[in-house]
């Protein structure tokens, strides 16, 4: 692959005043709340710059959008190293600790190279006066990371939006929306058709554009935003991705979305050079003429071409935390980062699919959600009608830690969204902590084939696993 190489940057440490992991982390902790006159992307341009570049020396696709974002980069990320390439992959937010973000081949990034390529970095910003926000940071630790590691593709999951996110500083050579749903209880069409046209600020000169939304009025902005920008708009996704039961109906749009990015990323921008399989998976071999000789078939009837539809079959569809069943827990845990109304709903359809497959004994959400996140009308009958075909209960409890940027507010009013759902017969129980709302549930399931699902929140997962540790 033919990658514009750039100048290393001549940045030196000062030793004196390097930090550790744990100073690293508060670091990023507290340039969350950096804010912005008007929107930019100067300051990380002009880290950039300073660093050599590393945005101009991988290949990149990014994905925005409101739902899927992570699943879909992991999709793609598998079948594009199925292809024998080497992939860089940046996710958002993190649970427990910001190597999460960054992936090399589905690796997380070791803690100690972490702490040296952000030492690199703030220094870097130290030294041009400048004050950046953690987003912009861990773009370009990630950006860094990959291009040190002379990565054939990033793939990059844009924070927020799309036209001043950081990893716009990126020109991509593919891009995808998944779907656009609004963010809270109080996001009005308007502001979710601007939301729209602020993702499709990522698309540039020659960039392919893929959609996973199904909404015809969203997809007509799409395509032409996509024309005026002088991208290439490629046909929407219209087919889910034939994963196994009961993974179809939950992530086969987010794997189709994958499979198209994936092929788009082969096909255009791949050079015949690259190492890419015999037997790849997205794309046709040529044509052969004549009638393929004895020892041609001998070795096709031993050797069967695998096909993306079989890869389908045998994918693996959880993402740590953001998907997650947990079967070997007694009970299991169904962790689900769901957090708008839009992700709830898919998330009740997965626990229904889940049920049809094994019948459970018991069932008890527990959920906790930011102000405006959940709580409106469209949740509480999506709540009532999944009641009324599956027995089970639900607890809310507050959140309890607010996870640094991750864009939750503070928390629901427990005892409103609990009395709001008791109106409608539904059995729901207030919680002052986590720990109390799941060791109750605990203790009226069964072990074996009982499940609670835990939800609503980046937050509520992150107490999840804490409450886990501690309790070891």
């Amino acid at each position: 692959m033919e990658i514009t190489r750039q100048p290393a940057s001549k940045t030196t440490l000062d030793l004196s005043k390097t930090k550790t992991y744990t100073e690293v982390v508060s670091y990023l902790d507290a340039h969350w709340s950096v804010q912005r006159e008007t929107k930019t992307l100067d300051i990380v341009k002009k880290i950039d710059a300073a660093l050599g570049y590393p945005s101009q020396k991988v290949e990149t696709i990014l994905i925005a959008g409101s739902n899927g974002k992570s699943l879909t980069a992991h999709f793609t990320t598998t079948l594009l190293r199925e292809e024998g390439l080497v992939v860089g992959s940046f996710y958002s937010p993190h649970i427990l600790h910001y190597t999460e973000r960054i992936a090399l081949n589905d690796e997380a990034i070791p803690q100690t190279i972490f702490t040296d390529i952000a030492n690199e970095l703030i220094s870097v910003v130290e030294q041009l006066g400048l004050v950046a926000h953690s987003h912009e940071l861990l773009t370009l630790i990630a950006l860094t990371y990959f291009s040190k590691n002379n990565v054939d593709v990033a793939l990059l999951e844009v924070y927020e939006g799309g036209l001043y996110d950081a990893t716009n500083i990126c020109h991509a050579k593919v891009a995808a929306i998944t779907r656009i749903t609004p963010k809270d209880v109080i996001t009005t069409q308007e502001a979710l058709i601007e939301t729209l046209k602020e993702s499709m600020g990522i698309v540039k000169e020659n960039t392919w554009i893929v959609a996973g939304d199904q909404i015809k009025a969203h997809l007509q902005i799409m395509q032409t935003m996509t024309e005026e920008q002088k991208g290439s708009w490629a046909m929407p996704i219209r087919k889910l991705a034939q994963l196994p039961y009961p993974f179809e109906q939950l992530h086969g749009r987010c794997a189709a979305l994958a499979e198209r990015l994936a092929q788009l990323f082969v096909e255009q921008c791949v050079s015949n050079h690259a190492t890419i399989v015999s037997d790849s998976l997205l794309t046709k071999p040529k044509g052969q003429r004549g009638r393929p000789t004895i020892e041609q078939k001998r070795h096709l009837e031993l050797n069967p071409k695998k096909t993306i539809i079989q890869y389908w079959k045998e994918a693996h569809c959880s993402l740590q935390a953001r998907f997650q069943l947990l079967s070997q827990e007694k009970p299991a845990v169904l962790l689900d980062n769901a957090s708008n109304v839009d992700a709830i709903d898919n998330l009740l359809l997965g626990i229904r699919l889940l049920h049809y497959k094994k019948q459970l004994k018991g069932l008890t959400i527990i959920a906790a959600a930011g102000k405006n996140a959940l709580h409106n009308e469209e949740f509480l009958k999506a709540i009532r009608y999944f009641f009324k075909k599956t027995a089970g209960q639900i607890f809310i409890c507050p959140l309890e830690n607010n996870l640094p940027g991750n864009q939750e507010d503070t928390s629901w009013d427990v005892e409103a969204v609990t009395n709001d759902i008791k109106s409608m017969k539904v059995k729901a129980r207030s919680f002052k902590t986590f720990d109390e709302a799941f060791d109750s549930a605990k203790k009226s399931l069964d072990e074996r084939n009982g499940l609670i699902v835990v939800t609503g929140s980046q937050s509520i997962i992150n107490t999840y696993w804490k409450c886990k540790d501690a309790n070891k």
